[in-house]
């Protein structure tokens, strides 16, 4: 069962490509002795996307296998992490953890977009004489000229307090998502919390295998919402709600912080799902065809598939065209895209054909990885398909 709802496994029908010859190679590194270079291969090729986990009948906690994989993994090769790529990774992890080193990054990148270098270096065809590698993250790197977050005004007298988690790209690259998060929320009487301390998830970090990085990415995110004395941490990204779910079982061992990280954890709510559990009403009207992507961590890890197309479905004038395998990885997974380009761009080639084959003029997700690598995916057909968030879809409805 496992097998045929693994993406890498659809595409390559190798036993160690999917979830039970993983397994398998993670206990053959629990007899000892160094990772070998092939089965680190095979465990860097997991998406992580958890799809088996939903149709495991013993209820395999795959999700947490991988990632402790990965951390001996990262264990063994960071001594000899001395070359460029090396450096990198580290840098990329360290920004993403601090927010003013990522302002700072996120305003360079803004200027190469916004003074036009971006597009001389494509006209003139300079950008093909970069590697490839850096010719790829180019094309996939966050859209910074998007307008920043702002907070609505909160309701004079509101239903409940809650917080938006800001995280780390969708702070500095989608701005705009939360704020329309945020309107949404304070029409429907809910005050939206500010809680200045928080930083990124730790999502990122985790399924690279620098375990100790999450956990303290973790510490730091529970007590500054602790401190903004909220009902609800809500976010709007499917990969970072998972891994704040996961707080509980990522801090399981650590005494001082158990308790807390449990209590922590069940206050977490998927934008989407706690629209639809407090809100059953019309949501505005807007005239859209349109079709909806499953991110991995929003319907996989979270069991979250129905509440986005119920929100979606009461917006009058919308129509919801539903695509093949909606539920199966477009490629982004985190970093996947740039790490394992080669399987992600056939994952991202089977979602791609099945938006176009909807013939919808927009495709709706709830996931900034998903909705990159999508865009870039219908960009390269030369599609003009709009790629937008569900909270966007539900803003410009009711607006």
């Amino acid at each position: 069962m496992c097998l045929e709802a693994c993406p890498t496994y659809q595409i390559t029908r190798l036993e160690t490509e999917s979830p039970r010859g993983r397994i398998h190679l993670m206990l053959n590194m629990l007899e000892g002795g160094p990772t070998s270079d092939t089965t680190r291969l095979h465990l860097d090729r997991c998406l992580a996307c958890r799809a088996c986990e939903v149709v495991c009948p013993s209820g395999v906690p795959y999700g947490h296998l991988i990632e402790a994989a990965r951390t001996v993994i990262a264990d063994e090769t960071r001594p000899r992490r001395g070359g460029l790529a090396g450096r990198l990774r580290r840098l990329a992890l360290g920004v993403l953890a601090d927010p003013s080193s990522l302002a700072r990054a996120a305003l360079v990148l803004g200027l190469y977009q916004r003074l036009g270098v971006r597009s001389l270096l494509h006209a003139t065809g300079a950008m093909r004489l970069l590697p490839r590698g850096l010719r790829r993250l180019e094309a996939l790197y966050p859209p910074f000229g998007r307008p920043r977050y702002r907070a609505p005004a909160p309701p004079p007298t509101p239903r409940a307090r809650v917080a938006l988690l800001l995280g780390c790209v969708m702070r500095v690259a989608y701005g705009d998502v939360h704020t329309a998060a945020a309107r949404i929320l304070a029409r429907q009487g809910i005050a939206v919390i500010d809680a200045p301390a928080q930083t990124c998830c730790g999502a990122l970090h985790a399924h690279a295998g620098e375990r100790e990085d999450a956990r303290a990415l973790a510490r730091r995110n529970i007590a500054a919402f602790e401190s903004a004395d909220v009902d609800w941490v809500v976010v709007d990204a499917a990969g970072c709600g998972a891994q704040l779910k996961g707080y509980g079982s990522l801090l399981g061992d650590d005494e001082a912080w158990r308790e807390r990280a449990a209590t922590f954890a069940a206050k977490v709510r998927d934008v989407n799902e706690y629209l639809a559990e407090i809100s059953g009403e019309r949501l505005g009207r807007l005239d859209l065809r349109a079709t909806y992507q499953d991110p991995c961590h929003l319907a996989h890890a979270q069991g979250i598939r129905k509440q986005p197309r119920d929100l979606l479905s009461r917006v009058r004038g919308l129509e919801l065209l539903e695509m093949a395998d909606a539920d199966v990885c477009c490629g982004s997974a985190g970093s996947y895209n740039i790490t394992q380009p080669d399987y992600a761009d056939r994952l991202l080639s089977r979602k791609v054909d099945s938006i176009l084959a909807t013939g919808a003029n927009a495709v709706i997700s709830a996931n900034p990885g998903c909705m990159l690598q999508i865009e870039a995916g219908l960009r390269a057909r030369g599609s003009r398909i709009e790629v937008l968030h569900v909270v966007e879809v539900l803003d410009r409805a009711i607006s």
